[in-house]
């Protein structure tokens, strides 16, 4: 689907800037196509994946989006018709030569990290991971994620927008405040998960001005330290106390069928990492969340 400042005076466009520099460059993506519904009604996370988990499977067609060969699925439970995001990746390579020239051993691009993903997210109370659940497609498992209602544009076309001589077309948060606690959670999510593929064409904006990530085929690796530290600048502090709270029994009770020991380790590691830098940086580092 392929659904304050940073510092004080900094303005949307730095952090957009900032997040951009500091990630590997990917291909262009294409627009996702429209969903089979605008707005789906009010759901509990339980309620929309056992929508994903039973719904029937009708049109499916790629999302064009993205280098993974994921498709665009229509469900439907007879009640409700609503799009999921089916990704069945399961790469794993010795080595793997990204499209910014880096170099990774040990290379692997799974859907099973999508759910990791959601399920970590909801563990520590960010819940801007879009729903993803395990069910089989075809002759094999894959990762169904419901299709995110309302999508205005992805940060990657904000950005095009603010470069266009056409002002009709909204490309500025209506609170920068708000915009940037959400840019800086994210950075800091993908820090604890070790997402190495974020970019700009995976964070959905929907029409409340809400930040989604998506897509984490990628991530999850066992580096034990921040690839990016200074990507960690200001966290929401109810979030940082429940980064605090996770432990490997529950890490494993949660993601233990999609994760390593090791990974969960490397997590764990991540986290006091994050911590300690937060501490670091002293009481300004933590904000309480507005608005989203």
């Amino acid at each position: 689907m392929r659904p304050s400042s940073l510092f004080a005076g900094f303005s949307a466009a730095l952090v957009s800037a900032t997040l951009l520099a500091q990630q590997p460059a990917l291909p262009p993506v294409a627009a996702p196509a429209a969903p089979s519904v605008k707005t789906a009604p009010a759901l509990s996370d339980a309620e929309i994946e056992q929508f994903l988990l039973k719904a029937k499977i009708g049109k499916t067609r790629s999302t064009k989006k993205g280098v993974t060969g994921s498709l665009q699925a229509t469900l439907s439970d007879g009640k409700l018709t609503h799009d999921a995001h089916i990704q069945a990746i399961d790469e794993r390579k010795q080595q793997f030569t990204g499209a910014a020239g880096g170099v990774e051993f040990d290379f692997r691009d799974s859907w099973t990290f999508n759910i990791a993903g959601y399920k970590i997210d909801r563990l520590i109370g960010m819940n801007t991971v879009p729903v993803s659940v395990a069910r089989h497609h075809g002759y094999s498992e894959a990762a169904f994620t419901w299709w995110l209602d309302d999508v205005m544009m992805d940060e990657q076309e904000r950005l095009e927008r603010k470069k266009s001589k056409d002002k009709s077309a909204s490309a500025e948060p209506p609170d920068i405040e708000v915009w940037n606690q959400q840019m800086q959670m994210v950075r800091t999510f993908d820090q604890l998960i070790a997402n190495i593929d974020r970019n700009l064409g995976n964070l959905m904006i929907t029409k409340d001005w809400r930040l989604w990530p998506i897509d984490h085929t990628r991530a999850f690796r066992t580096n034990r330290e921040l690839k990016t530290p200074a990507n960690v600048t200001r966290a929401d502090r109810a979030i940082v106390e429940r980064m605090k709270a996770l432990d490997k029994a529950t890490l494993t009770k949660e993601t233990g069928k999609y994760l390593s020991t090791f990974q969960i380790d490397a997590i764990l590691a991540r986290r006091d990492a994050i911590v300690k830098r937060l501490e670091g940086l002293g009481p300004n580092a933590l904000f309480d969340r507005t608005g989203w």
